[in-house]
């Protein structure tokens, strides 16, 4: 019986020490040098492993910086501190990024602010409820309100407020895409910190559908006054759904002023403008470039802004040659 049990046991621990010794040369054969500068920028790096950067993890982008020249400013959620550690490290500059932020193109998810075609009850997830039925609301487009962004956030950026609306902290948001990766429908997009004016809807129905589906909520319908107005040709129409192109948009903020629904919206505090006589030389630009025809006065003669007609868009600011346009806030 000992004889028994002695022999294989004596086969295990022979063969487990041939094959230890194996796996021990096998790793010093083959073992690759890891560049110190990568185990560096990998311990300065967050570790949150977002993605944000275009790579699959902290460690992904710490290679890539060393092995293949990457640039050294993608770290969103690190931000300026941690490329300035970076740049320590690897002995190059560079300039920061412009941080983006996360914005929700849709006005609807809260307690009221949508139409059910029914009272959904299985697995809180976004992606589970659309494959019932494409989800328990009319709109097809709209938020399924069952918090796959919240739960991707790893920042607390994301909240759902009294009404039932998810809500983005800027100051918190990283832009790292977690949350637009976790939409289902995509209603989350990234765009520059810098940028205020922002188009709260994504339906494609028609007006009768989108105003019959959104609820509370007045969605866009398509009617193209964003897009007659735009002086930057920023917005088109396509499939019943305004489309701003942020790399055009000036913020001016003309398109939330003419739409109807208030589908488009504009945070930007504003100011009315006014012209400094002492710079004002009467070239008439800021006149032919005011959206709003607020501005008025003859060649080479001071002008004069029509307060109660000014937005506050701050296209005079921008394009006055002698800096006559002072916007005033109140």
């Amino acid at each position: 019986m000992f004889e028994t049990i002695l022999l294989p046991a004596m086969l295990f621990g022979g063969l487990a020490l041939i094959f230890g010794y194996v796996l021990g040369y096998a790793a010093k054969l083959f073992y690759v040098k890891t560049d110190p500068k990568i185990e560096a920028i990998n311990g300065v790096l967050p570790g949150v492993n977002c993605g944000a950067c275009g790579y699959p993890g902290c460690s992904g982008y710490a290679d890539a910086i060393v092995q293949k020249d990457e640039e050294i400013n993608l770290c969103t959620p690190g931000g300026k501190e941690v490329m300035l550690k970076i740049s320590e490290i690897m002995g190059k500059t560079s300039t920061e990024k412009e941080r983006t932020v996360a914005i929700i193109h849709c006005k609807s998810g809260g307690y009221e602010n949508t139409n059910l075609k029914y009272d959904y009850h299985g697995i809180k997830s976004c992606k589970a409820a659309i494959l019932l039925s494409g989800g328990p609301n009319q709109c097809n487009y709209g938020c399924v309100s069952q918090d796959d962004c919240l739960r991707a956030c790893q920042f607390g950026a994301i909240s759902v407020d009294k009404d039932g609306m998810r809500v983005i902290d800027k100051d918190k948001c990283t832009g790292c895409q977690a949350c637009a990766k976790a939409c289902p429908r995509r209603l989350i997009k990234m765009l520059p910190v810098s940028k205020t004016v922002f188009l709260l809807c994504s339906s494609k129905d028609k007006a009768t559908q989108a105003r019959k589906f959104c609820g509370n909520k007045t969605p866009c319908i398509g009617c193209g006054l964003c897009s007659k107005n735009c002086p930057y040709n920023a917005v088109t129409i396509e499939n019943n759904l305004a489309i701003l192109d942020y790399s055009l948009c000036a913020n001016c903020g003309l398109c939330a002023t003419k739409c109807p629904t208030k589908a488009i919206l504009d945070i930007k505090k504003r100011g009315k403008a006014i012209i400094d006589f002492k710079n004002c030389i009467g070239c008439t630009i800021c006149a032919k470039k005011c959206p709003v025809s607020c501005i008025s006065g003859e060649l080479k003669r001071m002008h004069t802004v029509d307060r109660d007609k000014c937005i506050g868009c701050e296209i005079c600011y921008q394009k006055c040659p002698k800096q006559a346009v002072v916007i005033e806030y109140e």
